[in-house]
């Protein structure tokens, strides 16, 4: 009878044990090599995560009793990866009334309404926006970003010449504060003008709206803190929430991101912050190579743009050639992180708008031919986007205390055998699962399956709640695919970068709205003689669908 009470009080046991086990936040990962970036990499160690924080990292770490053990034998474990300038995770934006009657913008829509506020600055001259408030939660909507390793972003507004104030954020959580990781972050402004008419609509006048609205919230400034020690006898001050919103940044307590590509754009950028004694970040930085002196002088950091720039029309052999400054562009684009590197100026990386995020680890190879170290790639991919964010105290390094981002590798990070195994996320686990290759008949190809595309489309693209008819005209050849898109707003564009796979197909394009030209791209599927997806843009994502004309 003892025995068999003995045996019950055991079983019991064992499924209290599994049952806690289950429901544990813990886990430790054994027997793997870990990247610690802030230290000299542990060739065989382990790494226990608990309640969303990194609880022990070493070489003779023993797993918990009510840690989930993952073996890692034949894995690497790296801290969470950063894609530093984004507008990942913002609710479909919603239309804003257009300056001219009858006048809309498809695909780039305005990316919040123009609002009845405490401000006396149009759409596009708002520093007071807050990204944060265009947020929305959930783990689904990020699943291409981290299924490539990347576990936190800035993100913010697309729309003006003050983008508005951003946030850093995971890419998981149930709610937008659980998403946070600081907010605001900084302030995001883009050389361009108004549409509309609305003023500026010129560069010239940008960079004179600019000046002004900073000499403004000086300006500003004093006086509420002349009328606040002794309002008597002094005028009131108006209040002004895009000014106030600038308070934090003429003190230098917020960052300005500059989204400057070109030499005279970053020359421009960093003459504005000298000017006004600004914390400038480079936002995209194709050719700070050339201004390596400036920014090591002014201690300005780049996010440096892995969206390296392509031929703007399919090649065929009857296209005109590319003139040469176009060609020395692209080619020393790719050099611009190598020669970052060796002048000593901190940068760390963005996606600068890929939409297939795949495409960051053939072009980081590419930086990494064209004089990038791969110990330097890894950094700026972590500690040093950390560094630059000012949450180095918790994020960008494996160590203990800090927040759980983890990605676990199987393979040469940068090699074509990379697989993704595991990303923590605060903690949280998500497995990532491998596409497998479509089974097909013996001695079918691929090429064999595609579909075919090649005909003449008429669509409807759904945006800013309204229905814009577009036309497209396409050419399919193998899994290459080429032609043209048009609407009665944005005219004529080139596809480019146009590829079929199975019954999908994928091509970006360029438009020009109000002289600002953008690349906007087209993931799509085929079913029968209709097609339908997304368009997606920094400013958002849009669906559309079309048949093809008989």
């Amino acid at each position: 009878m003892k025995k068999r009470i003995f045996l019950l009080l055991c079983v019991s046991l064992s499924y209290l044990s599994l049952s806690v086990k289950a429901q544990s936040n813990a886990f430790a990962i054994t027997d793997l090599r870990v990247v610690t970036v802030s230290g000299a990499i542990i060739e065989r160690g382990a790494v226990v995560v608990r309640d969303g924080l990194i609880e022990a990292v070493g070489e003779n770490v023993k797993p918990p009793a009510d840690a989930v053990v993952i073996d890692g034998k034949g894995l690497t474990i790296y801290p969470g990866f950063f894609d530093t300038n984004t507008s990942l995770g913002i609710a479909r934006p919603v239309a804003s009334p257009s300056p001219t009657p009858g006048v809309s913008i498809p695909i780039i829509p305005q990316s919040v309404p123009q609002q009845l506020s405490a401000s006396n600055y149009p759409a596009g001259l708002r520093p007071d926006l807050d990204v944060v408030e265009q947020l929305r939660a959930g783990d689904a909507q990020f699943e291409s970003q981290r299924n490539n390793g990347i576990t936190t972003v800035v993100t913010v507004l697309r729309d003006g010449i003050f983008n508005g104030q951003s946030a850093i954020i995971n890419l998981a959580g149930d709610t937008v504060s659980a998403m946070i990781i600081k907010s605001p972050f900084a302030q995001h402004i883009t050389f361009r003008t108004l549409q509309g008419g609305v003023y500026p609509t010129s560069l010239l006048g940008t960079f004179s709206a600019l000046r002004q609205m900073f000499l403004d919230a000086k300006r500003l400034q004093e006086w509420k803190k002349i009328y606040e020690s002794n309002p008597r006898g002094i005028k009131r001050p108006e209040e002004d929430k895009s000014l106030e919103a600038l308070f934090p940044v003429i003190e230098g307590k917020m960052p300005v991101v500059f989204n400057a590509n070109t030499e005279i754009e970053i020359i421009r950028a960093l003459n504005l912050a000298k000017e006004f004694n600004l914390r400038a970040i480079i936002a995209g930085g194709h050719e700070a190579w050339k201004v390596v002196d400036r920014l090591k002088t002014q201690n300005v950091p780049v996010l440096l743009s892995l969206n390296f720039p392509k031929r703007t029309s399919a090649a065929s052999e009857e296209a005109d050639p590319e003139p040469l400054e176009v060609l020395r562009f692209r080619a020393e684009t790719l050099k611009c992180a190598g020669r970052l590197e060796k002048a000593g100026v901190k940068f760390a990386f963005q996606s600068g708008g890929i939409q297939n995020y795949a495409d960051i680890w053939a072009n980081l190879n590419r930086a990494i031919e064209n004089g990038l170290s791969k110990e330097m790639a890894i950094k700026a991919l972590t500690l040093n986007a950390a560094e630059i964010l000012g949450v180095a105290d918790r994020l960008g390094s494996i160590e203990p205390g800090k927040i759980a981002n983890l990605v676990v590798v199987r393979g040469d990070l940068f090699g074509k055998d990379r697989n993704i195994t595991h990303v923590f996320i605060d903690g949280k686990i998500f497995e990532i699962k491998q596409q497998k290759e479509e089974k097909r008949p013996s001695g079918q190809s691929a090429l064999t399956l595609a579909i075919n595309l090649t005909g003449v489309w008429n669509l409807n693209i759904e945006a800013m709640g309204q229905t814009i008819p577009a036309t497209l005209n396409l050419t399919q050849q193998g899994n290459t695919l080429t032609g043209t898109f048009q609407t009665s707003i944005t005219g004529t564009s080139t596809i480019k970068e146009g590829r079929v796979n199975a019954d999908t197909f994928s091509f970006s394009l360029e438009v020009t709205l109000g002289g600002t030209p953008t690349e906007v791209t087209f993931n799509g599927k085929l079913s029968g003689n209709q097609i339908s997806g997304s368009i997606q843009s920094q400013q958002g994502v849009f669906s559309f669908s079309g048949t093809k004309t008989p």
